[in-house]
């Protein structure tokens, strides 16, 4: 494994390969000498709000440039990039700054009112940066425009904190997974390793880089080996094809949504799809028999992974010169250990179906400020991830189903739980249980039955209504079902 940090990968794919393009985003198109100079610059600009090695700087910025050179310029001062959904609601936007103790925000014009309405609540966090500078506020554009671009890298080791996202924990409110340099150095070997890919790779930059699966497989280890991020922030299957024929992509990474969607486009014939060697999916599970009839319809191999994002996210994938069994999310990836168990913990034999757990190099520092939900996860060093598996006897992994209550939906997970405390303030409701809809799309949906309190008078459309205040679009409930039980 390169033994290096974030900051160090970077700058090593800048002096390498100055001239190439790292970022193209619509119009703009960014060398990595060009994205060096940027990183430095904020680098600088973070520094002058007394931004040091291990303070939190939140990310809230959709796929973009500006997410890029945040993220590194973070990192490279040994700061800690907390990267937060851009869909969240200032009720939790409020949470993941006041829970991270995040010193600055860097987000978009747009999301500044979000930021004010909730500004009181977290008073460790005292600066914003947008993106464009509107409002009086400091913006990455005046940053990149003034310098100094030269920026030292900080002193920092492989088990440092680089990176934090929070994902859902089984207690209703989100946890800070803490991801370290080795972590995502680690990673970011992963397209170099798995799938060959050189400096002349074009990657399709589409699920949020703000999401574990999209910063590995779209952002790290496309800078690592030098090649080309194209990134885009709309989810249209012509503009989609349209982006893959002129900007010649060589692989997508992806959620099975994005795939099952380019199949049933009707237009797809009428694009030039020849650039595409290969494509990945992961984040939720894909049909078995959608592989082969992917690969017939546009020629193209279509490959699973798998992992989480306390796994920094990858922890298996399917290999090009390997039987691919339908099903299979393929084998442990290099200095991936894994194993089945039973409820006592007891290691299972190939072939039986038990919790799946990980070990290597990739398994987080932990989950922040919280040793008791770390110790409940990490046993051992061996992360016990909450889904049914079997090992079959040539090491291919089958995923079975899921022991923690949890709704998978476009790659996002839901905790039915932190939906029903939210259903539970509304005054009508005397109690809640949220579940899974299957989905051809999206996998789920999330689905909320709910028991009315006597003589209340609510509706669907008032209960979603307020889950949207509250709550994420992807976490807010499709459907609503009054029902006298909840058995």
């Amino acid at each position: 494994m390169d033994n290096t940090t974030l900051g160090d990968m970077l700058q090593e794919s800048c002096n390498r390969y100055p001239d190439n393009i790292s970022i193209i985003y619509n119009e703009r198109k960014l060398t990595y000498e060009q994205l060096r100079r940027a990183v430095n610059a904020l680098g600088n600009a973070l520094i002058s709000l007394g931004i040091e090695k291990g303070d939190k700087v939140a990310i809230m910025l959709p796929n973009i440039p500006e997410f890029v050179i945040s993220y590194f310029a973070a990192v490279k001062l040994g700061a800690v990039a907390v990267t937060i959904n851009t869909l969240s609601t200032s009720y939790e936007l409020s949470h993941l700054l006041s829970d991270s103790d995040s010193r600055v925000l860097i987000t978009t014009s747009k999301a500044v009112k979000r930021f004010e309405e909730i500004r009181g609540d977290c008073p460790l966090c005292r600066h914003l940066i947008v993106n464009e500078g509107e409002g009086g506020y400091a913006s990455i554009k005046e940053a990149v425009a003034t310098g100094p671009y030269e920026l030292e890298i900080a002193e920092i080791s492989g088990d440092d904190p680089a990176v934090m996202i929070y994902t859902a924990g089984l207690t209703g409110k989100p946890l800070g997974a803490v991801l370290t340099h080795r972590n995502l150095c680690t990673q970011s070997l992963l397209l170099r390793d798995m799938i060959h890919a050189n400096e002349h790779y074009r990657g399709l930059c589409l699920i949020p880089l703000f999401h574990s699966f999209g910063a590995v497989a779209n952002m790290l280890g496309t800078l690592k080996i030098g090649a080309s991020v194209v990134m885009m922030d709309q989810f249209k299957m012509d503009s989609i094809f349209k982006t893959i024929e002129e900007e010649r992509i060589t692989y997508i990474a992806a959620v099975p949504r994005l795939f099952l969607g380019m199949f049933i486009y009707e237009g797809a014939d009428n694009y030039d799809l020849s650039s595409l060697r290969l494509c990945i999916t992961g984040g939720s599970t894909m049909p078995a028999e959608f592989f082969d009839t992917f690969e017939k319809k546009f020629g193209v191999r279509l490959l699973e992974g798998y992992g989480l994002t306390e796994a920094s996210p990858c922890c298996s994938f399917s290999r090009l010169d390997m039987v691919q069994k339908p099903g299979s999310i393929g084998i442990p990836l290099p200095e991936v250990e894994t194993k089945i168990l039973n409820d006592a913990g007891v290691v299972l034999p190939s072939g039986m179906e038990g919790e799946l757990a990980v070990r290597g190099s990739n398994v987080m520092k932990g989950y922040y400020k919280d040793e008791d939900a770390t110790a409940g996860v990490i046993k051992e060093g061996w992360l016990h991830t909450g889904d049914l598996a079997l090992i079959d006897e040539d090491g291919y992994i089958f995923l079975k189903g899921l022991k923690k209550r949890m709704i998978i939906t476009s790659g996002f997970n839901v905790y039915p739980r932190e939906v029903e405390d939210i259903l539970n303030m509304h005054s009508a409701v005397a109690s809640a249980k949220v579940v899974g809809k299957p989905d051809m799309m999206r996998g789920e949906t999330v689905k909320a039955l709910i028991i009315k309190k006597e003589g209340a008078k609510v509706d669907d459309k008032e209960m979603m209504k307020h889950c949207r205040i509250y709550l994420s679009p992807y976490k807010s409930p499709r459907t609503v079902e009054f029902v006298e039980n909840l058995d």
